[in-house]
Formats: structure tokens, sequence, C-alpha cells
């Protein structure tokens, strides 16, 4: 958990170790984190130097350090003197099929039939021979890790916040806050987010205590989701186990106390109810209510749900009659707006007024996102789901009333600005001002930001990796990158099927990770002709992004003269872990402009194919996806700025500085934090 902590927030707990002189330790620890582009607080600093055996205390905060940028593993590429070096693609063929001739092997048309193909064939000490040592730069960059709490304080610290968050965790946090429930009490918490309730409710169900915040049937299904180690957010189907006495009759109490009139909703998840029925046994107890949800569930009786009112009333062709039910459910009415305003309802300016005191803030963020969008046509619409899948279709719908969107956005943002905290004064940091305010979780990692987000880099490279460790058998991950011009046409690829071109420079296909496995591309400003460069992750055979023992995409940037091995971790700007159903990863893109490059974070997954997936076979739909993302207007921390400017500053309230990490005061507003500025 020490480790967890350290990795999820770089406040390291404190030691309750006997006191001592570890002043030595201390120092040994600041440079063991300068390599890695880190650097203890004073505090932190401190603290070492007053333990007696303060080395295994400094040895876990490095270690914890070098998993967050992925450098724990050896990464050694295929072609050992990589960048340098690279050879012809079909020169590099030839070698291996000449290779294994001298062995005595049959040539066949499969590379990896040859030996030399797809195996480094050099340990990792012969590669780091190969390499110069890195001459350190200003440029390098340098993140401060924290003195924190002692462990248990830390560990319900982290627990708040995770429970607390005002936007949907993603997986990994849900399993992190799913161990943290059993481990801290949790008090009077204000619980926002409905899985985040449910997590917390499956650990009181198993420790028998009064389960809470439960109003809807839908937060049981969750619940008992979640208790059974399957999806809290209902998404995948659930095998939900054998509930104990006590545990059946709390279920069943919770659902006895829900109202009747959300009975609608158990449609929603007719065949999870079914399934939940043959678990709990409703029958045996005297709960009429939860009784009913099962025959709902059956067919039994019948229970109209809010959402077929709507539908209905759309289907009549009565748009007045669909928005006076929407107006019923706030939340409902925001998300139906578009579909309102194609169908001309009247009034709507009002309505979402009543409504917007009762919605959350970041569906308010998502309704200003998405009509941002939708006055002016596009070639194709880019849909993502919360797992990170995308599908491409033709945007066939007509643009929106651009007066009546404008109405709409005005009062949104007036109670976005009336949710804003009183501050005296402002401060955005220029690098995170083309970020974008989260709505949802993001990839576990380190230094990664919301889809949409763009970063800044600088630098003669740009080099991006994929590191991953098969689990049981052998899996073939493909980094490539397509090229594109300024107007998204296709100019090129690196790739294991071409080597290299003019200003990028590909490491080396290596086909077995049974002890992990890496590869890099290289950008060379100064070379490279591309205004856009999409990096992919193609599985080519082998198990899933969510099977393997451990996968992850990263970038760094560094300049020509700095040198160094492959892998520098003081040079990681970010990295990124890949969990996701498709077969084809792109996490995220990049721009030329003038001497620099920008970043555009996508978490997207492709559905790909089962078997053998490469560059050539999805570019086309790349292209599409990279001009949407760039064309897409996000709601990012420059917006969020300007409706601060629009709330007049208070003399005496507290000032607020916004930046990517916290500093050594400890005052910054992270992203990761921005949620909590728009309290609801």
């Amino acid at each position: 958990m020490r480790t967890t902590i350290i990795k999820k927030t770089l406040r390291v707990p404190t030691s309750d170790g006997a006191p001592g002189d570890g002043a030595a330790v201390a120092r040994q620890l600041d440079a063991a984190l300068i390599t890695s582009g880190f650097k203890a607080s004073r505090e932190l600093l401190e603290h070492v130097s007053g333990l007696a055996d303060a080395e295994d205390y400094a040895a876990e905060v490095v270690r914890a350090v070098k998993e967050l940028i992925g450098a724990r593993g050896q990464h050694n590429p295929y072609f050992k003197e990589f960048p340098h070096n690279v050879p012809d693609t079909l020169a590099f063929w030839r070698e291996c099929l000449r290779d294994a001739l001298e062995q005595g092997i049959a040539p066949t048309n499969n590379l990896l039939d040859l030996p030399k193909y797809g195996r480094v064939q050099h340990s990792y000490e012969e590669m780091l021979r190969a390499h110069d040592e890195l001459i350190p730069s200003l440029k390098d960059r340098i993140t401060l890790v924290h003195l924190g709490g002692t462990l248990e304080e830390e560990a319900q610290r982290l627990f708040e916040e995770l429970a607390t968050s005002p936007i949907p965790l993603a997986e990994n946090d849900r399993a992190l806050l799913g161990e943290l429930a059993v481990l801290c009490p949790d008090g009077e918490l204000d619980v926002p987010v409905r899985e985040n309730r449910a997590i917390l409710n499956a650990a009181r169900l198993v420790a028998q205590r009064p389960l809470q915040d439960i109003d809807t049937v839908t937060d049981v299904l969750r619940l008992a989701a979640e208790a059974s180690g399957g999806d809290v957010t209902l998404k995948e189907p659930t095998r939900f186990r054998s509930f104990r006495r006590p545990e059946r009759r709390a279920l069943l109490g919770a659902l006895n106390e829900v109202a009747e009139s959300k009975l609608g909703d158990v449609g929603q998840n007719r065949e999870a109810w079914k399934r939940l029925g043959e678990r709990l046994h409703p029958h045996e107890y005297p709960f009429e209510r939860a009784q009913d949800v099962f025959a709902v569930a059956r067919g039994e009786k019948v229970a109209r749900s809010f959402a077929g009112q709507v539908e209905l009333a759309f289907a009549e062709n009565d748009v007045e009659r669909a928005a006076e039910v929407l107006a019923k459910a706030p939340g409902l009415l925001l998300r139906q707006l578009d579909r309102l305003l194609r169908h001309g309802a009247g009034n709507l300016a009002e309505r979402v007024e009543a409504a917007v005191p009762e919605v959350s803030s970041r569906v308010l963020i998502s309704v200003l996102e998405h009509l941002s969008n939708r006055t002016t046509p596009d070639t194709a619409r880019v849909f993502a789901t919360r797992a990170r899948r995308v599908w491409i279709a033709d945007d066939d719908r007509e643009p929106l009333d651009a007066k009546a969107v404008a109405e709409i956005v005005e009062v949104v943002e007036n109670e976005l600005i009336r949710r804003l905290p009183d501050y005296s004064e402002l401060v955005v940091d220029d690098e995170v001002l083309d970020v974008v305010v989260p709505v949802s979780g993001t990839e576990e990692g380190f230094g990664v930001l919301p889809r949409g987000s763009k970063l800044w880099l600088e630098g003669d490279v740009l080099r991006f990796f994929v590191h991953w460790r098969q689990h049981a058998k052998r899996t073939d991950y493909d980094l490539s990158a397509v090229l594109l011009d300024e107007k998204f046409e296709y100019q090129g690829q690196v790739s294991w099927t071409w080597l290299k071109r003019k200003g990028a420079y590909y490491s080396g296909d290596v086909t077995d990770a049974s002890d992990g496995a890496t590869e890099f591309i290289d950008l060379h400003r100064d070379g490279l002709k591309a205004k856009y460069v999409v990096p992919q992750v193609n599985i080519y055979s082998g198990e899933g992004f969510d099977d393997v023992a451990e996968s992850m995409f990263g970038f760094m940037s560094r300049d020509l003269g700095q040198m160094g091995k492959p892998f520098e971790p003081s040079t990681v700007r970010a990295r990124s872990a890949m969990r996701g159903k498709g077969k084809v990863a792109l996490p995220v893109m990049f721009e030329r402009e003038g001497d620099a490059w920008f970043g555009t974070w996508l978490h997207l997954y492709l559905r790909g194919a089962s078997w053998g997936n490469r560059v050539e076979e999805n570019r086309d739909v790349v292209k599409l996806i990279a001009a949407a993302a760039l064309r897409r207007k996000y709601f990012t921390v420059a917006r969020l700025r300007d409706l601060f400017a629009r709330k007049a500053s208070t003399k005496d309230a507290p000032a607020f500085r916004i930046g990517l990490v916290q500093d050594e005061t400890g005052t910054v507003t992270t992203v990761s934090e921005l949620g909590k500025l728009l309290s609801d």
C-alpha cells in the first residue's frame, strides 16, 4: 500500500522506524531520484536524514517512482545501436534469411520461422555498452516527491479522495477504492458517483454493516455486481456469486426501500436481474416490493420506464410532451438537448435554467463541449465508450441553430460560474491551458491527461515506446506510426514492414515477451516532413491488452547532443497503461508546429482483427480519427479560466493556482482536482 500511495499521489508516508543518522542515505535517495527525473522535497530529505534504518525506506521510494514511469524493466531494443544504424527493411530480411540458410534451416514465407527475426540477439549489458552516457539538460523533467502523513493517514486521505471524486473513476482506481474501502472507515462521506457508492456498499455488505445511499434499483444491481467481483458499471455481464443469508436479506431489504416509481429502470438490465434473482431467492423473504423487481424482470408485471415515456412521446411526434416529461429528470433533459433542439422544442432555455441546479458539473461540462461542436457540420462522427472503444459513422445530422445553442450555453455557463469558488487571485500555468477538464477517469500512469488534452514538447528528438510482458502464451505487439500531411493525407509509415524513412526510425520487431519486450520509434525534428504522427500499438498475436501481465505506452523527448541509452527515465514525459478490449491501441497523436511538438491524448482502442493486425490495414480509419480529434472543441482549462474571469474576485477569498503538478508549497490545484472546484 505504501508503494501504491507513492505512485498515485507522489506523497511518501512517514516511517515509524527508530531515529538515527540517515543523512548519507538521504543524499543517495535524492541522487537516485534525480536520475529518474524526480527530486525529494526538503521535508522528505529531513525525514530520511532522521532515520536509523533508512535504506529500505529509501529503496521503496525509488522503486515506486521507477514503476510509475516504467523504468523497472530492462528496455532492450532489437537493434542494439538504435536509433543509429537501423538497416533498410529488405536488407534486414535478407540478412535474417541468410542466417537461417547458414544454420541449415529451409526458408519459408513466414518471417517468424527465421531464428534471427524477432528475437533480440544481444544482452542488455551489450546494448548499454553501445551507447554513451546521457548528458543532463535543463530541459529534462524534474518532478517533486513530497513527504506525507503516516501510512494510515495517507491511506485514509487517498480513500476519501477516490470515494468523493465528482467524476467516474477509471478501472484501476475503482479497484483501488475497493481495496481501501475494506481498510478505511468511511464515516460521513458525500459520494456523488453511483459506482463509488456501490463499491463502498459492497465492503459494508461483506462486513455486515448497514448499506447507505441506495435510492434506485440499479444501485442494488451495481452493489451485487461489485460484491461478486463483476463490473460495477454494468457494461459487462457479471456472474453473480452465492450470497450468504444475511447478505441476501440486506440486498432484498435495500430493494424493498426503493420507491415503486423506480421499477421502470429494471428493463434496462432485465437479464442481469433474472440471474441475480436466482441467487437471492426473493420468495423466501417478506419483501413485496423487492419481489416486484424480479416480477418486472420476468415480464410478469409491467412498469413503464421514464425513458420509455420519452420515447413514446417522440414516436408520436409530440416533442413538447417529451420535453415536459424530461423536465422531471434534469440530468436526462440535459443529455437529450441535441434531440430536442433538432425536433424544434420550444422554451428550452427556460427549461434548462430550471434544471441545471440539479445536474452534476460533469454533465454540464459535457453539454457545453457537445454543443460547441454542433453548430457546424463535420465529415464523420467518432464515438468512444467509457471503455475507450471507438467506432466511426457518417455525420448526417443537421447543424443546430446557433442562436438556440447560444441561449442554452449562456444558461449552463452561468450555473458553472455560480458554482466556482470565491477567489482573490487566479494564476493558470501556460502548460495547462490546453488540458481538458476531466469528466471521467483516465488511464493509470504518469503524466497522463484526459482525452483531447494537448501538451507541448521541446527537444530535437521525440521518442515513443511500447513495453509489454506476456502472461501465459507468446504475445507479439507491434509499435507503428502513421505519417500524415497538413490535410491529413497519408505520407507513409514506420513499422516492422518499413523500418525507417527520413527522420523516423524503428527499433526493430520483438515477437516474444516472456521476460518483457520493448519497441521504440524515433522522430527527428529536422528530418521528418510529416505534419502529424499517429502512433499505434497493434496486437499481431497472443494475449490482449487486458490479458497480458503488463503493457504500457510512453513517450520522451531529448536533444540530439544528449546521447544516452534508448530508455532514459529522466526524459520520460508520460507513461500510460494500456488496458482495453480492442486489438489496436491509439494512445496519443503528435503534431509538428515550428520547432516544437504538440501531443494530443486519444486513449482509444479499435476493434481490429483477431490476429495479424498491421498499420497498413487501419491507416484510413486512423486518418479520420486524427482529423476528428484535432478539429473537436474541448472544454479546457482555458475556458474554465474565462469563466473565472466572469466571476468577480473577492478580496478576502483564497488565491488559486492551476498547474500540472504540485509544487513545494502544496497549494497548486492539479488537473485531477479541477472537478472539486465545480462543486455541485
